[in-house]
């Protein structure tokens, strides 16, 4: 039989132990003792948060309802292109090209996909990736900023109305964000967001339309800014509540994203959840091959015929059957291209449509 060996210290002295050396041994595992249970986690509710978004969605049904019955029919096509311009800001920008590298793209539009993502005010691009990048590393856990294992409601909106869980903190600790701030567009806007977002997100689009069509203070902000913004945060949360309660799993069904056509189109693209969880670092986040319901998709594509978009990176359809026939294994936790857990093979794999030309 063998021995029955452990670290607790016995009393007895081996060859070229000291007494002090046993002292410490013991003081070590009696703090180790001593060491008091971690803290259970209680929810904590933000009642500021609570109020404010309550105040806010009030304001946006009155803007639906003057959408309807004295706002000008420019001033609603207004706010459907703002919608459309902020939707991008998360979808082509800080979601596929800045959270999960699934392609590059040039300064030019790096500015452009960043003015979009403060119009749509749904924090800074480096914070908003390195909470989505957790949520990926870690998704549907305690550290997963929308946990969907805790309802609908609270991965949809109840994840901003209390405070993040102490896991998410800790995990956010440990994702690589030196390629971001590395970004002298991306800090800037970090370093001057609280200053440039109201601008961009509320004064700029109440007084667009005040000024060149002559609409009403009242109809300019409450239809294309707090209806528009109201819209475009509820289109964004339907990626981490909807998209993981309703739809098919085809490429793995153990886990919760789901394909759900509708947030798809609300959502520019985005409701391809099964399979973006399964290749988070494909530009596409679906495997479609064409732009039915993946408006994202088309506006990636069209800056890279320009040579604004490069780098796209996609899976082949080999990689897809074979993860396909394998549905029910559990997906491989990465949060887009680059992460330390990529399969080699995957990358391998992976197809760059318009590769940057080396020297």
């Amino acid at each position: 039989m063998a021995p029955n060996v452990t670290n607790a210290p016995t009393g007895v002295l081996f060859e070229n132990e000291t007494v002090e050396e046993i002292k410490k041994c013991v003081l070590i595992k009696e703090k180790e003792e001593e060491k008091p249970e971690p803290k259970q986690y209680k929810l904590d509710i933000v009642w500021r948060n609570v109020i404010l978004f309550l105040v806010l969605h009030t304001g946006a049904l009155y803007g639906l309802y003057l959408a309807f019955t004295s706002a000008k029919l420019l001033t609603s096509i207004f706010a459907y292109f703002l919608y459309v311009l902020s939707g991008l800001g998360i979808t082509a920008g800080v979601h596929r090209l800045w959270a999960h590298r699934s392609y590059k793209a040039t300064w030019q539009l790096r500015l452009l996909l960043t003015i979009f993502n403060t119009l749509a005010f749904q924090d800074s691009v480096i914070d908003w990736a390195r909470d989505h990048r957790v949520h990926h590393k870690y998704s549907e856990t305690d550290a997963d900023p929308h946990n969907a294992t805790r309802g609908f409601f609270f991965a949809h909106i109840g994840w901003l109305l209390v405070r993040k869980h102490p896991q998410l903190k800790e995990k956010g600790k440990g994702i690589d964000l030196s390629d971001l701030k590395s970004d002298p567009i991306l800090a800037f806007q970090k370093k001057y967001y609280l200053l440039v977002m109201p601008l961009v997100c509320f004064v700029i689009p109440t007084a667009i339309p005040m000024y060149f069509w002559g609409e009403t203070f009242g109809n300019a902000f409450f239809v294309p800014t707090i209806l528009r913004y109201t819209f475009t945060l509820n289109m964004t949360w339907l990626v981490n509540s909807a998209a993981h309660f309703f739809g098919n799993k085809p490429y793995d069904k153990s886990i919760n994203p789901a394909q759900n056509i509708g947030v798809a189109i609300f959502a520019l693209g985005e409701g391809w959840h099964n399979y973006h969880h399964v290749f988070p670092w494909d530009y596409k986040t679906s495997e479609l091959g064409n732009y039915s319901f993946n408006f994202t998709t088309a506006f990636i594509d069209f800056f890279s015929r320009i040579g604004w978009a490069y780098d796209l990176k996609t899976v082949s359809e080999d990689v897809i059957k074979k993860r396909v026939q394998r549905t029910g294994d559990g997906t491989h936790e990465i949060w887009g291209w680059g992460d330390k857990d990529q399969p080699e093979d995957e990358k391998q794999s992976a197809i760059i449509i318009n590769p940057q030309k080396t020297a």
